[in-house]
């Protein structure tokens, strides 16, 4: 295992102390919302540096009572029994510090926005990334999460051809991150007569939300055009030229959104934009970092297939890490976090091994 980082832990230490001074000191609303946010990150961390600078004392005590020849027989017996229980909890205290320790996604914290797009497959394609995102709703619903839907296409059967969302809350991207590739489904098609499985897939594109302060979108650099938008019918058609399609020049990206009002449509869209162009960035960035090393989990291929849902065994496998659940009915339900927990885990296992070969 990999040395604790003390001198990191003691700045984290101090660090936590000086905001709790300047919160209690009264400062401006927007000043306190920006040092409460750093409290709630670092408390944890902190609480647990602080447990197992506790434990390290105790075991000090216990170390210094057993070396003392002064020491009595009820006493050092007292201390040898206790000696075990202490060094397990330092152990278990070491493991939980090195994961909290570990650098930090920069976008981790972020709200996220959801892109899924069917792929092979024709219609029945489309209603499984339909179920998709009903799941993905469902699991943000269950953490308390607001998904906003951002631009809809919805297929000739039922479902999505297309769906994009923002699902906005705390620290959502660190949940979500690992869901982007290809979701593949096999399952019999309410239309099969025959009864047949078909396979069809649809792609998830799970994106940080960025800021106006993450990623600068120059007014020369997009084209804006506005056009009539079209509906499936009904209530949903709009009448005016309220649909707003952003062309980013540099990069040749197309972002389109088609709500009623024309002035939510260009705030959503540049919104999807600024999003895509700063997961770009971070792409970019990541593979120069790690141009020698590639993690199984975190690559971001979003080409990759990633899970397989095959309903006639009720089994869904991630293949990134092979682990299989047999509970395909509740993860469609929403009760997705055994799979998002292992994924994280893998992910956390990597950088720990990587920190323990640099070391």
């Amino acid at each position: 295992m990999a040395k604790l980082p003390v001198e990191k832990m003691r700045e984290l230490e101090r660090r936590f102390g000086e905001i709790e001074a300047r919160m209690s000191a009264g400062p401006a609303a927007d000043v306190y919302v920006k040092l409460a946010s750093e409290y709630s990150e670092l408390q944890p961390v902190v609480r647990k540096i602080r447990e197992y600078e506790a434990a390290i004392t105790e075991q000090s005590g216990l170390k210094a009572l057993l070396a003392d020849k002064a020491t009595d027989r009820e006493m050092r017996e007292l201390a040898e029994m206790e000696m075990p229980d202490v060094e397990e909890r330092i152990e278990g205290l070491e493991k939980d510090m090195q994961i909290l320790l570990l650098p930090k996604d920069a976008a981790d914290e972020k709200s996220a926005i959801l892109e899924i797009r069917a792929g092979t497959g024709g219609s029945e394609a489309a209603l499984f990334a339909g179920d998709l995102f009903r799941m993905y709703e469902r699991f943000a619903s269950a953490k308390g999460w607001k998904v906003d839907v951002l631009s809809a296409s919805e297929g000739e059967a039922g479902g999505y051809k297309e769906i994009i969302a923002t699902i906005s809350g705390r620290g959502v991207f660190s949940k979500m991150k690992f869901e982007s590739g290809v979701h593949r489904v096999q399952r019999v098609p309410e239309t099969e007569a025959s009864g047949r499985i078909h396979t069809s897939a649809a792609t998830v594109a799970v994106l940080p939300e960025a800021e106006e302060i993450d990623i600068e979108i120059r007014p020369e650099d997009i084209r804006i055009d506005t056009m009539r938008a079209s509906g499936a019918g009904g209530q949903h058609v709009n009448t005016t030229d309220s649909a707003v399609r952003i062309t980013h020049l540099p990069t040749g990206l197309i972002v389109t959104s088609s709500e009623k009002s024309q002035h939510q449509n260009r705030a959503k869209a540049m919104a999807v934009l600024r999003s895509r162009l700063y997961d770009i960035e971070r792409q970019r960035t990541d593979n120069e970092r790690s141009a020698d090393r590639k993690s199984q989990v975190g690559s971001g291929d979003r080409s990759e297939r990633i899970r397989t849902y095959n309903f006639p065994q009720g089994r869904v496998t991630d293949h990134r890490i092979n682990l299989t659940l047999y509970k395909l009915d509740r993860m469609m339900e929403g009760d997705i976090d055994e799979m998002v927990d292992a994924l994280i885990a893998d992910y956390q296992a990597g950088q720990l091994a990587q920190l323990g070969e640099s070391t």
